[in-house]
């Protein structure tokens, strides 16, 4: 594991602090707009006042945009949509005009059914950080970005944090263990970060925040059930882990303190670098216990971990190749998420409620 000697706030590079005043007046970019995280994000914005125009795939798409056009009516003439695509280079030139402030966190997430790991993740993630980015350098208006990227930048298997003082792991680390062969996913959100900050180095006009989400739980404003939150949950809930759950550590945050991170890092004048956002780290097993307190049995939530023995066995059939599973499970580390308190002032809601508000809302929407 490379520990690169950086301040807290690390940016993996000398990225100058700035201190960057929005004009509130002027529109602010959110491309991805439809999004789980992304359309928290637009809510938080339009709440704050603020008059937002979103990217989208299509706007025709009414699966994947009806509930921004439900914000668009709850804010009269505060929400417009654009199409643009994370490939087409200049997409974003159109939407971005005028903007002070953009918030870029279109980029795939998945981690299962993978078939070309650099086409479906790896070039969208990267190639689309560019194109934003290229495309801020052009309109002279952005004063800042804000960058949805992911503890998967700062930690790869959780091995990685043996090393490290206290098995804590902060702002300061990156992931080095990922690769296009093993676990792509947080292979292509380093290469997108450490994109991004190679071009705000290069300039001098505006600022980078970025901030790297755990695994991000909690209450969807869309109606689809196709992301790996809810696949989670629905595992979770439905009785694929009734025989127990893989001795798996991770860090869990709910989705509406993610979108406010987003926010704090957008209007705070002196925010800077990169920020863990991360409530809680736990198990699996762990988040079983918590919704069957919470829920009682009216779902069969998990009750054991899986032998080790067995996730050997096991594990290709379920996407976790055997390096995987030797890196990751029964291996203990922390997400110190202490910087995100100090430089954004964020707080963060309990995985309790995180989880069972999820389950809520899936069980009401006919989703479990």
């Amino acid at each position: 594991m490379l520990t690169e000697p950086l301040d807290r706030h690390a940016t993996g590079g000398l990225h100058r602090h700035m201190a960057v005043q929005i004009d509130r007046s002027s529109p602010v970019l959110v491309t991805g707009g439809g999004g789980y995280i992304a359309s928290w994000v637009v809510r938080e914005l339009l709440a704050e006042g603020l008059s937002v125009r979103a990217t989208v795939r299509s706007t025709a798409d009414a699966k994947k945009v009806s509930h921004l056009l439900e914000l668009g009516a709850a804010y009269p003439g505060m929400l417009q949509l654009f199409e643009s695509d994370l490939l087409v280079d200049g997409s974003f030139e159109e939407a971005m005009q005028g903007c002070g402030l953009v918030m870029h966190t279109a980029s795939p997430f998945f981690v299962s059914g993978i078939k070309d790991a650099q086409k479906e993740l790896v070039d969208p993630a990267l190639q689309g950080t560019r194109n934003v980015l290229e495309t801020v350098n052009r309109v002279d208006s952005v004063k800042r970005v804000v960058l949805t990227s992911s503890v998967a930048a700062i930690i790869g298997d959780n091995i990685d944090a043996k090393n490290v003082p206290d098995r804590s792991m902060n702002e300061s680390h990156w992931n080095t263990s990922s690769s296009l062969d093993h676990d792509p996913y947080s292979y292509s959100k380093t290469l997108a970060e450490k994109e991004a900050w190679k071009i705000v180095e290069a300039q001098q006009r505006w600022d980078l925040v970025i901030i790297n989400p755990a695994f991000v739980l909690g209450p969807s404003l869309s109606r689809r059930a196709d992301g790996t939150s809810v696949g989670f949950m629905k595992s979770m809930a439905g009785g694929e882990f009734r025989f127990g759950v893989p001795d798996l550590l991770m860090g869990v945050v709910d989705v509406r303190d993610v979108a406010r991170a987003h926010i704090l890092a957008a209007i705070k004048p002196g925010a800077s670098g990169r920020h863990i956002t991360c409530a809680e780290t736990l198990t699996i097993l762990e988040m079983g216990q918590i919704l069957r307190e919470a829920i009682g049995d009216r779902y069969p939530f998990p009750r054991n971990n899986l032998p080790d023995f067995l996730m050997y066995i096991a594990g290709p059939f379920v996407g976790m190749s055997w390096t995987k599973v030797s890196r990751n499970i029964g291996v203990k580390y922390k997400l110190d998420h202490s910087y995100s308190k100090q430089d954004l002032g964020l707080s963060y809601r309990s995985v309790r409620t995180t989880l069972v508000d999820h389950i809520e809302q899936m069980a009401a929407g006919g989703m479990l």
